[in-house]
């Protein structure tokens, strides 16, 4: 009895970390998916730029739009570490529960 309670507990505090990570996910989906909006927003801006011929905003915004790709870059690679925490912890809680 004193086993199964304590397997119970263990799982509960399991979950709980994968509802965490989770949780933590989807708010690194949310600035992604922001920062994607905001990048096509400045290439538009950037195109209608170029087509009126204000080349000093155009390369402002160049290097904006660098910097946004980074950004997104940086945020991938963390969403990319939190997909793999996930999948580690559904993992761990799974072969627990199973074994």
């Amino acid at each position: 009895m004193f086993r199964r309670a304590g397997l119970e507990g263990t799982v509960d505090l399991m979950r709980q970390k994968f509802n965490e990570l989770v949780t933590k996910q989807l708010a690194t989906m949310d600035k992604l998916l922001n920062l994607q909006a905001e990048i096509e927003c400045c290439q538009k801006l950037e195109e209608e730029l170029v087509k009126s011929q204000q080349i000093t905003k155009v390369q402002s915004l160049e290097n904006e739009i660098i910097q946004k790709k980074k950004d997104l870059r940086e945020i991938q690679r963390i969403f990319q570490e939190q997909t793999e925490d996930v999948i580690r912890s559904y993992q761990k809680e799974y072969n627990e529960v199973t074994s």
